[in-house]
């Protein structure tokens, strides 16, 4: 009878400890690297709903702003790997090293999902005295130091496309620096800057209601969405050996994540970025899903990693060449 009764404490024991290890089974925090109202946050929070469902628990969105993104990652990592605490990120992490900004990248830790990823355009405040690229460049040119453009820091949107648009012609500018591109975007109405590099989907709502014009496209292609806007490369050709590029949105955890955890978060982020209800808020955003993880999202960040990192050091933004850290040239 002592025999069978140890065997059923056992059996207990084994289940218990079981239901306690389920992953997961509380809240998980997303820590999202930018502002409120910025693109990286719009993804975030129309996502995180659908991936709620798929978990069972509430995802607890933090908008943990600073250093260009580097607080956030420095928080993230400086948390136990366990897959309650998620980065939910954009591009600029791999640019990080090459600028001195962190010892870490999306290299070291484990993406979950790439999500979606966006068209850069460069918007102006309606009364701004130029329609277009060609009309801002000259502009500029016959007015040195006058003209206040928003950025996101070193690594950011903004950088790399000013940094882009610097290989093709010299401008004299004055940049004015804000934590997102929610709070920039919010300067340019209040004409505290003039011109802003953004990702479409952060600015399409205000484009639509007219309280702002895009004077610039960074594809080289057309763009359903502005019809009348030019890709850059008509204006400046060179652009073309950097594109299509674009802003990316992400969610990564520690390398030291349980791999059963990993897996949950990536089907769960998977799912969610099929759901027809988030791909349409997406496309109307302006956003193109990806949707990719595992080895698919390790080498889509590699070859990001390359093209920006180089192109910051060329540009003379680096503090680091890419060599430094093994990073080969596109």
């Amino acid at each position: 009878m002592k025999h069978i009764i140890n065997k059923i404490t056992l059996c207990l024991f084994i289940f218990s400890s079981a239901a306690f290890s389920a992953y997961p089974d509380k809240n998980i925090q997303g820590i999202i690297q930018w502002g409120a109202g910025g693109s990286a946050d719009s993804v975030m929070r129309s996502i995180s709903p659908y991936v709620e469902e798929a978990l069972g628990e509430d995802i607890i969105l933090t908008n943990k702003t600073g250093g260009v993104g580097a607080i956030a990652v420095k928080y993230v990592n400086s948390r136990k790997g366990d897959g309650y605490t998620l980065l939910m990120g954009a591009e600029n992490p791999q640019m990080y090293k090459v600028l001195g900004l962190s010892n870490i990248d999306y290299s070291d830790m484990v993406p979950i999902s790439l999500i979606a990823r966006g068209t850069p355009i460069i918007v102006a405040s309606n009364d701004a005295p130029f329609n277009n690229m060609s009309e801002f460049s000259e502009y500029v040119k016959s007015h040195p130091g006058s003209i206040k453009v928003g950025t996101t820091g070193k690594g950011g949107l903004s950088s790399i496309v000013l940094a882009m648009l610097k290989s093709q012609v010299d401008l004299d500018y004055t940049s004015i620096p804000y934590n997102g591109d929610g709070p920039a975007l919010t300067a340019l109405q209040g004409k505290a800057i003039d011109v802003m590099p953004v990702v479409l989907g952060a600015a399409i709502e205000h484009i639509k209601s007219g309280k702002m014009k895009v004077i610039g496209l960074i594809d080289n292609q057309k763009n359903s969405f502005l019809p009348n806007v030019e890709p850059i490369t008509k204006v400046y050709p060179g652009f073309d050996k950097y594109l299509p590029w674009g802003p990316f949105f992400g969610v990564f955890v520690k390398k030291d994540t349980p791999e059963a955890n990993v897996k949950t978060l990536q089907l769960a982020f998977n799912n969610a970025a099929k759901n027809p209800n988030f791909i349409k808020i997406m496309e109307n955003k302006g956003f193109s899903i990806l949707n990719i993880y595992g080895d698919d999202a390790t080498s889509f960040l590699e070859k990001y990693r390359s093209t920006s990192s180089w192109l910051v050091y060329d540009a003379g933004l680096a503090k680091y060449s890419p060599e430094k850290f093994g990073i080969k040239k596109p």
